[in-house]
């Protein structure tokens, strides 16, 4: 999965985070999570992605929008076997590029994952999963 920010909360006063997600095929984030304090707006650009929101799977093409709001619980996936890209909106702007990169930092340490970890950093973001 690939994320490429175009506009973060330091560019904008914290009014939204703007990035691109690239999911290969059959990829995604299946650990289900809610966001505690901010909307997401979910956009489709390429590929098709299925998104699990509150229990009901909502499939995003290509022109097509999904809004989660603060504290529905969620999931994504690309189920295809052409890469999906999908442009994500949240309202306001709260976790900016660093959510990610310390996501990564855990989830690229050697070993097993250390889901505690990735639970921490989900958690600074007000990012709420369901399993950890």
């Amino acid at each position: 999965m690939t994320v490429t920010f175009l506009q973060s909360r330091h560019e904008t006063n914290g009014c939204l985070d703007a990035f691109e997600v690239t999911l290969p095929p059959h990829v995604g984030s299946l650990v289900p999570r809610f966001h505690r304090d901010y909307e997401e707006t979910v956009l489709g650009i390429d590929g098709i992605t299925t998104w699990t929101v509150e229990g009901r799977q909502i499939q995003v093409c290509p022109g097509e929008q999904l809004v989660i709001p603060p504290g529905a619980l969620h999931a994504f996936i690309n189920l295809h076997e052409q890469a999906a890209r999908v442009l994500c909106i949240h309202t306001p702007g709260i976790i900016g590029p660093e959510y990610f990169d310390e996501l990564a930092l855990v989830m690229e340490a050697d070993g097993p994952t250390d889901y505690a970890a990735v639970g921490a950093v989900m958690a600074r973001y007000g990012i709420i999963p369901a399993t950890f």
